[in-house]
Formats: structure tokens, C-alpha cells, sequence
């Protein structure tokens, strides 16, 4: 719960920092401010473990960090071009990636249970992102046309969403392995390092300057490395090394509900009945799938 609170002000500050700078740049302070407050911990309390990390870990942590650095990079830049609830349909797919991956890759067994959590977590998270397109009256349900959502920049917003969300599924799969052989702070500290170091390349590779936006927008990106980041993230890869990605992974799914309350609070957005519905859905779906796994 602390995890889902924590990420779910993600949006929140996103939102603002975006009004002010590019979102590669957001993302590039997002990851590389987390990995300067996580040094001092792991560079003294940590070096020895560090030290002892296999080059095999030790380039898996590499490879999830570029993982998730695509995520950011791929699910933020998607706000630019698409909507906010196409945006959301499409990352909402996460879960579905890791499920399957999680079969092919880690050989975990997926419970009935988990399947049914997830289609119903997966169907109340869709509810949520159309919602803001939808509206409900006396002749009930009316959406605009599909042919809105993928023509021009939507569609290519629609893509980056989608690749964010594969890249999210492959970022957790390998924090499920690397986290029942490595300790909590090592593993963050090589994964948001080597995120940031990709983003901040990513950045400066597309002409982005990294310095000169108004005091207001570094105001917004340390917070969104101190608490969607640093709190929000890490609660999830301190869970990964208990339960299997699929658990963690559909309880991300709960994150609109809590940007949802949130926004409505600081933006002023009130939900909707179809938006509630759906949170509803997703609560559902998240205590469906986890009900088996709390018996262990």
C-alpha cells in the first residue's frame, strides 16, 4: 500500500514538470537523483556486497536498468502525442507481458486465481482509461470512435505507451531474479544508476538541454525521484523478492486509482461513476490474484 501511494503521485508530479520541461529530461532527473541519494548507502554500507555481485547479476542489473529506462522514456514521451486514457490502456497491458514472459522465462506457475485477477484488474483498468473519453447519460455509454484514438500523433503515442509497458514487464521479470540472490539497496542502486545514465544519454543523443528550466521544474523532478521513485519503486522491488512478478505486476494496476484521488485533490479532476466502477474492478481483481498467494 505504501508502494501504490507512493508511485501513484507520479502523475501528479509529472504533470506539472511537464509544463515546464521535455518529458526524456524529466525522466533523465527522475532516475539520475534517486541513484545520487542512493550512493552514499551503497558505496559504504553496501561496497562489499557490491564487490561480490557475479558479472552474470551484475549485467542482468544492467539490462533491467535499460529496461526500465525505456519504460520512462517511452511511457512519458507518450503523454506528448495521445491521450492520458489511451495512454493508460495501453500500459495497462504490463501485467499481461509479465504473466506470459513469466511462464516462458522464470518458469513460474500462474494460478488460476492469478488469471482471473488479472483479466479483471486488466478490464477495470481499461474502464479507467476510457473513462475520461466516455461519458455516461440517460442513453447511456457513448465513446468517440476507435479511428480517434489511432490516427496521426495519437497513434504514435499509442505505440510508445505500448512499448513501455512490454519494457516495464521486462524490468520486473529480472528484478524477480536478481532480488532472491541480491540484497534490496545494491540491486536499486545498479538498476536506477544504470537507467539514469541511459536516459541522460537518451536526452543529450535527441539535443534536449539538461540544465536552464525554471526553478519550479526541479522543484517537481526531486520529488519525483524522492517518492514515486526512491519510495514507490523500491517498496515494489523490496516486494519482488516475496511474491512473483505477476502479483507485484498486477498490483500496479492499482496505481489510477490512487492518482485518481490524488488528482482530485491537486488538478481539480473529478472522477466519474465509469471511472470509479473500473477502480473498483481493478481493487477486485488485485484481491483475486493475490487470495491464493497469502495462503503461502
Amino acid at each position: 500500500m505504501v508502494g501504490i501511494f507512493a508511485a501513484s503521485t507520479a502523475s501528479i508530479f509529472i504533470r506539472y514538470a511537464q509544463d515546464l520541461g521535455n518529458s526524456l529530461v524529466i525522466a533523465a532527473y527522475r532516475l539520475s537523483i534517486a541513484t545520487l541519494v542512493l550512493s552514499p548507502i551503497a558505496l559504504t554500507k553496501y561496497r562489499w556486497e557490491l564487490r561480490k555481485i557475479s558479472l552474470r547479476n551484475f549485467l542482468l542489473g544492467i539490462l533491467s536498468g535499460v529496461f526500465l529506462a525505456l519504460h520512462f522514456a517511452a511511457w512519458i514521451s507518450s503523454l506528448e502525442y495521445t491521450t492520458v486514457a489511451s495512454s493508460v490502456v495501453f500500459v495497462s497491458t504490463a501485467p499481461l507481458w509479465v504473466v506470459l514472459v513469466s511462464i516462458i522465462t522464470l518458469r513460474e506457475s500462474v494460478s488460476q486465481e492469478v488469471v482471473v485477477g488479472l483479466m479483471i484488474a486488466m478490464l477495470g483498468s481499461l474502464v479507467v482509461g476510457i473513462s475520461d473519453s466516455c461519458n455516461i447519460s440517460d442513453l447511456g455509454i457513448t465513446c468517440p470512435p476507435l479511428a480517434e484514438f489511432i490516427r496521426g500523433e495519437a497513434f504514435l503515442g499509442d505505440i510508445l505507451a505500448l512499448i513501455g509497458a512490454v519494457m516495464a514487464a521486462g524490468y520486473l521479470i529480472i528484478g524477480r531474479n536478481l532480488r532472491a540472490k541480491t540484497s534490496l539497496i545494491p540491486y536499486i542502486f545498479i538498476v536506477y544508476g544504470i537507467a539514469a545514465l541511459t536516459l541522460v544519454t537518451l536526452a543529450v543523443g535527441s539535443g534536449q538541454p539538461l540544465t536552464g528550466y525554471p526553478g519550479n521544474f526541479y522543484v517537481w523532478v526531486i520529488l519525483l525521484a524522492l517518492i514515486p521513485q526512491l519510495l514507490g519503486h523500491t517498496t515494489y522491488n523490496w516486494a519482488l523478492r516475496y511474491l512473483s512478478a505477476a502479483i507485484v505486476s498486477i498490483t500496479l494496476l492499482s496505481e489510477p486509482i490512487g492518482s485518481t484521488v490524488l488528482a482530485y485533490f491537486f488538478l481539480h479532476e473529478a472522477p466519474t461513476i465509469l471511472k470509479l466502477f473500473g477502480a473498483i474492478l481493478i481493487l477486485v481483481g488485485i484481491y483475486v490474484a493475490s487470495r491464493k498467494q497469502s495462503k503461502y
